[in-house]
């Protein structure tokens, strides 16, 4: 158990009722990374939601290195792991843990020594089914973090597209 007190400083949690803080705290339990540590990979099952307390954590992806013409990696293809994300204090991660199938869309390594706050997913998931307005509540937290993340990768990919002199 975390204190509730613990998340009244983050955004994520503001406007959120005492009860439900109260209940993310039962949920929860601080965890410390080393760094270089992986806390999951591309595709695995996801056990817990995780907040980011003190340090760095990278965000990456497995892209082939080649894509065939209807952009499969062909079963022997090399893959090279994409940094997409740096997240630091208050952010949110594993979001997928609270969306089926469960599973992890990306790997999390710790960049830094790490203080995370994992919460039991499955249980989360329990919570949001007996109170459907505190799970409306995080999952359209939660939905803002992937909008956010997902227009970051727009971003950074527009500035590694080299671009045509008009006229061209």
């Amino acid at each position: 158990m975390v204190s509730p007190e613990l998340f009244r400083c983050y955004p994520f949690f503001a406007g959120l009722s005492n009860d439900q803080i109260t209940t993310l705290g039962q949920l929860a339990e601080e965890r410390t990374v080393a760094p270089g540590r992986y806390l999951f990979y591309e595709g695995e099952n996801l056990p817990n939601l995780y907040l980011v307390r003190e340090g760095r954590i990278a965000i990456s992806l497995n892209l082939p290195d080649v894509l065939s013409r209807d952009l499969i990696p062909p079963p022997t293809a090399r893959t090279r792991e994409v940094t997409v994300s740096m997240l630091g204090v208050g952010e949110i991660f594993a979001w997928s843990a609270l969306v089926q199938p469960y599973q992890a869309t990306s790997n999390a390594r710790a960049l830094t020594p790490c203080h995370i706050v994992a919460f039991n997913a499955p249980a989360l998931r329990q919570c949001f089914e007996r109170d459907t307005l505190f799970g409306y509540q995080i999952l359209l937290r939660v939905a803002q973090v992937a909008r956010d993340r997902l227009q970051d990768l727009h971003y950074e990919s527009m500035t590694s597209v080299s671009v045509a002199p008009s006229g061209v």
